[in-house]
């Protein structure tokens, strides 16, 4: 995805180049500074995205013009970060489920924004995470434009479902398999194998793409899945030591230091690192397991609140599974189409009645269902039907960092080093392993508000 950087002052060239060095790994195929006597903008982008600015869809953009559209149903929920200028000054938009990333700040009082935190660390007094659906007038200030709602479950059976489901799936697939040459992550489980599994029409070539340790078991279903679709497939086989020693890359360009998202993200780096060297972008299954309750917790939980607990876990994407695709994905240079978070599918998605997603027939409820469903025929059965397995568990990362972390880190090390300076705290050791090189990067900040943190099971409750 694109970057851009700016500050609500004209004439700060200088400052606005040093702020897209800090993210030139999200453009190695251009950049552009636009001067207003309002604001300095600046843009990088890759190759799977031209120089129109203005065009919204599918990237951040910046735009000197007067903006002529409706901000409120603009692309809303679409990936977007937006900044614009016009007669009254800067404004900054970021799509109502935060795929595209965003941070602001002050700098010698002056509100300034980027893509990235490393391009304001150093130079913004305080750093906060842009919030999703929210859009800056500089006259009104910070609004919140969209939000997600409960919405009363569509009256049709289930394999009425399932085809809408299906034939919104393939609409959004179709759009981004036509920009271009586009590859596919591919872990061998049910999400990431159903966009590789629909986009393999629209393409005369597939590239598919896998990572893990050796004997991980998304190897075998991926290279299953890859000869199902006749895909041209490509894995990668890590050892632990080559986890360990990429996890500052990772830090870096994940710009967190939460365990899950960290332990999650590693193989996704190598992953995309590899991809990058065959097309300009891939597919990727973020976003269905929130969508379509596929997370294990989900199973114990009344069945009145998985609504709820759905629309929660999806509001929480942009600091999760969000921040890890966007963040492995930009640090080569690569672009992640997030399908299953397109707008019509996400609109169609909460309105499919909740125990097509949750299904408690006569045996163990089955998670994801109606898009099990909506992939008959299409997936083999072994991948249509396997168990949601968590990232670093199909990788064969399992907890092997977090007992690395035990070995390195005393009890008194932990204890003495967990709360952190604006007073918030560490969970683990691991996380302390992380926040360790966190700081080698990027300091000891006072406020790390802008950190997302991985909703524990606590916090299902």
């Amino acid at each position: 995805m694109a970057g851009i950087v700016g500050i609500a002052q004209g004439g700060r060239t200088e400052l606005v180049e040093e702020m897209l060095d800090a993210i030139a790994h999200r453009g190695p195929a251009g950049r552009k500074i636009l001067r207003t006597k309002a604001a300095t903008l600046g843009v990088v982008w890759p190759e799977a995205q031209d120089e129109d600015y203005s065009r919204m869809r599918k990237r951040s953009v910046v735009w000197d013009g007067r903006f002529s559209g409706n901000l409120a149903g603009a692309e809303k929920d679409s990936p977007l970060a937006l900044a614009y200028v016009d007669r009254r000054g800067l404004h900054l938009l970021r799509d109502g489920l935060g795929i595209a990333p965003l941070y602001f700040g002050e700098i010698d009082g002056v509100l300034a924004f980027a893509s990235e935190i490393k391009a304001l660390v150093g130079l913004a007094e305080k750093i906060e995470e842009f919030p999703p659906g929210h859009w800056y007038h500089p006259k009104k200030g910070l609004m919140k434009f969209f939000d997600l709602r409960p919405v009363p479950p569509l009256a049709i059976e289930a394999e009425e479902a399932a085809a809408r489901l299906r034939a919104c799936l393939k609409k959004s697939i179709r759009e981004d398999a036509e920009t271009g040459e586009v590859g596919s992550l591919l872990s061998g489980g049910l999400d990431s194998s159903t966009m590789a599994a629909l986009a393999r029409p629209y393409l005369e070539k597939l590239h598919t793409f896998a990572a893990g340790l050796k004997g991980a078991p998304d190897l075998r279903y991926a290279r299953q899945i890859a000869d199902y679709i006749q895909s041209e497939h490509h894995e990668v086989t890590v050892g632990f030591d080559e986890l360990i020693k990429i996890l500052p890359e990772v830090i870096y360009h994940l710009e967190s230091f939460d365990a899950l998202l960290i332990r999650s993200s590693l193989t996704n780096y190598l992953v995309a690192k590899m991809a990058a060297e065959y097309v300009p972008a891939v597919f990727t299954g973020e976003g269905s397991d929130e969508l379509f309750a596929g997370y294990s917790y989900i199973k114990d939980l009344p069945p009145e609140k998985l609504p709820e607990e759905l629309i929660d876990i999806t509001r929480r994407l942009h600091n999760t599974a969000l921040q890890r695709v966007d963040g492995t994905a930009a640090a080569n240079g690569l672009v992640a189409y997030v399908s299953f978070l397109d707008p019509d599918v996400v609109s169609l998605a909460l309105r499919i009645p909740p125990e097509y997603k949750l299904y408690r027939g006569d045996g163990q409820p089955v998670e994801k269902w109606i898009l099990r469903k909506a992939m008959e025929g299409i997936l083999p059965e072994e991948v249509l039907y396997r168990p949601k397995v968590k990232f670093w568990e199909g990788a064969g990362v399992t907890d092997k960092l977090a007992r690395y972390a035990e070995e390195k880190i005393s009890d008194a090390e932990f204890r003495q080093e967990r709360t952190l300076p604006d007073g918030s705290r560490l969970r683990t050791k691991e996380e302390l392993l992380y926040y360790r090189i966190f700081c080698e990067h990027f300091g000891e900040l006072s406020d790390l508000s802008f950190v997302g943190r991985t909703k524990t099971p606590l916090q299902t409750a």
